[in-house]
């Protein structure tokens, strides 16, 4: 690509920091962001497998609870409007609302299936916050039924957390391969740890699907050699 095509359509500050991590050697920045284009790539599968893991988890966890299969729904006149949940202004119910009026709009019928696949991974982390997690009686840990004794709702919130925002960097082509000025992959390897640690603890057989779908130890190996 020509510097000047680049420059205009992928800006000369997001290129200059794989200039500056490589000292200014133009072959090595050019293999070092397409490196990291592959990085990011190699993590959507495991990310988005996992989203669906997760949530698909507290869907029966909660279901099972309230004793109903559409509790997504009914619950919006439920632990959804309590009062103590005015200062995040009814984070979860506004949610199902828009997915609910997007579905209307769309003349598509509204049904639990399609809330739930709608809802963002914000949606799902939220049951771990102290005040939706107290509401539903604390049984969105029970879906980490393999976790160890010391792992707690504030620590695997804090994981998840994590997961969300390095899921965010991918999504909007952030540098995955820096640490301040230096090429440094070792928060991608942190992140593809604690997605193997949460996933065998929610169910330690489906790690062999997800190594399967793994590709990110062999680009990061890559990306260490430019």
């Amino acid at each position: 690509m020509r510097i000047e095509l680049r420059n205009k359509h992928f800006s000369r500050p997001r290129y200059n920091r794989y200039l500056t991590a490589t000292g200014n050697n133009k072959d090595r920045a050019r293999k070092l962001y397409n490196a990291n284009i592959r990085l990011a790539q190699a993590f959507h599968p495991m990310l988005s497998q996992f989203e669906v893991v997760l949530r698909n988890s507290l869907n029966i966890t909660l279901a099972t609870h309230f004793a109903d299969p559409d509790w997504i729904i009914n619950q919006k006149t439920g632990f959804m409007r309590d009062n103590s949940l005015r200062s995040s202004h009814y984070f979860l119910r506004s949610c199902v609302q828009k997915t609910e009026i997007k579905l209307t709009r769309r003349s598509i019928p509204i049904t639990s299936g399609k809330i739930i696949s709608d809802q963002t991974f914000g949606f799902w982390l939220a049951f771990f916050l102290s005040h939706h997690y107290s509401l539903v009686g604390g049984q969105p840990i029970h879906i980490f039924a393999h976790k160890p004794i010391t792992e707690n709702r504030s620590s695997i919130y804090h994981k998840l957390d994590e997961i969300k925002s390095f899921r965010n960097r991918v999504n909007h082509c952030e540098p995955l391969c820096f640490n301040g000025h230096n090429i440094d992959c070792s928060l991608a390897l942190d992140i593809r740890t604690k997605l193997y640690n949460l996933i065998s603890w929610i169910d330690p057989q489906l790690i062999p699907f997800f190594e399967n779908i793994d590709n990110i130890q062999n680009k990061t190996t890559y990306i260490m050699t430019i």
